[in-house]
């Protein structure tokens, strides 16, 4: 429809879906662009396959979920580990193989219901992977905090004023989520970045050189992967965890909006079209999608139901990826204020793991039970790696796969 068909009350509609659209990418700000901040790739690239994403996403489930896709956090560390070991186009061909679990799951889920993914993937196995993503990230986020590099190898800021900045911004993220009122309690990562970066400027930490030789205006720095069987093989079965977070994901939404996405459009059909954004922001450049919980409460928030107003998101996040200015001032962002907010998050991660296993009211003390979580955690905590030839399985990948394998072939107690 043209605007000149348009009524005034239509045109008025439009103008306030596409505010409320850029609202729901503000919230979601912090979160998107701290992933690639993380983890080497360009902000830029990442608000452009949010935004792709998340309209592959729309289109794929005929416009029905209010639910907007960004970079996750699940494969921080997998992305870390593969940069540095085969570098970016290595680490995104394995990446763009983890949105393949998606679709396998949606297609099994099509064939058999949600329930055969559940027998597959209960929460006894879904729970423990998703806190070893939380727990093997731990030492990343301390050495930040105090000033080093991720690995703690290189020393790039005096402890003190780095612990100093750290701490600050994990205290105002806290203290936001905690007592933070309307818009604010959504975005408590966004107001610890304010707050870390405020303090950074005071002693001096952040480095502006970088900004005027930015252009204003720029196509992101899009980097196709590179074939490497290896990082295939290591990122695959980390996708298991994030994928099963998507029904808990689908379940919240339709919670808020009072609809039932797992019938309508389809759990397979919500499923798919994660497993595509993901493989597509891989292939080009950016970190795997999922859905945005903060986005969800925002919806929750404003009691803004309409799908459409993600599209509006999508747009926005699209148009700000070609603002070269924007991405270099991200990567101004001095590595202390990411490292305090890493230290909640990855716990955060940790703990939504720990609630999986709570909420799935099993006897972990049970023998079989108990077999599964402690291997689990300790293979992927512990770095146990398993090789023949050029396939290697390594921690989380590792751990994932074994609490498959033992869930399938253990026989049940008599707890169950």
């Amino acid at each position: 429809m043209s605007r000149s068909n348009l009524s005034p009350t239509d045109y008025h509609f439009q103008i306030k879906d596409c505010f409320l659209g850029a609202q729901m990418l503000f919230v979601a700000f912090g979160a998107l662009v701290l992933v690639p901040l993380l983890t080497g790739l360009d902000p830029n690239v990442a608000l452009f396959t949010a935004g792709l994403g998340t309209l592959v996403f729309q289109v794929i489930t005929r416009g029905k979920v209010p639910v907007f896709l960004a970079s996750s956090f699940a494969f921080i560390a997998p992305i870390i580990y593969g940069v540095k070991t085969w570098g970016i186009p290595g680490t995104l061909c394995g990446l763009a193989a983890a949105g393949l679990v998606y679709i396998l799951l949606s297609i099994l889920a099509k064939i058999q219901g949600s329930e055969a993914i559940e027998r597959v993937l209960p929460p006894i196995v879904t729970g423990p992977v998703i806190m070893v993503i939380g727990l093997i990230l731990a030492p990343v986020a301390v050495h930040m905090a105090m000033g080093k590099t991720g690995d703690g190898a290189v020393v790039l800021f005096p402890q003190a004023k780095a612990m100093t900045v750290g701490l600050l911004a994990l205290a105002t993220t806290v203290l936001v989520s905690i007592l933070g009122k309307g818009i604010f309690k959504l975005i408590p990562i966004l107001c610890g970045i304010f707050v870390g970066y405020a303090v950074s400027l005071y002693f001096g930490f952040v480095d502006f050189s970088g900004i005027s030789k930015a252009a204003w205006f720029s196509v992101p720095d899009f980097v196709l992967p590179e074939w490497n069987l290896q990082a295939i093989f290591y990122i695959l079965p980390i996708a298991i965890a994030p994928a099963i977070e998507h029904f808990g994901d689908i379940v919240a939404v339709g919670g808020v909006t009072g609809k039932d996405y797992l019938k309508d459009p389809g759990i397979h059909r919500t499923i798919l079209g994660d497993g595509i954004a993901t493989s597509l922001a891989s292939i080009l450049g950016g970190p795997p999608n999922t859905t945005y919980s903060e986005v969800t409460g925002a919806v929750a928030l404003t009691k803004v139901f309409n799908p459409a107003i993600m599209t509006w998101a999508a747009i926005t996040a699209i148009l700000l990826a070609f603002v070269g200015k924007l991405g270099a001032i991200l990567q101004t962002v001095p590595s202390p204020v990411m490292g305090g907010i890493m230290l909640l998050l990855f716990g955060a991660i940790m703990v939504v793991g720990l609630n999986t296993l709570v909420k799935s009211g099993r006897d972990l003390m049970e023998a079989r039970n108990l077999s599964i979580v402690a291997l689990i955690l300790i293979f992927g905590i512990g770095g146990m790696s398993f090789s023949a030839g050029q396939f290697q399985l390594q921690g989380i990948g590792l751990a994932g796969i074994l609490g498959v394998v033992l869930n399938l072939i253990l026989p049940q107690g008599k707890k169950g």
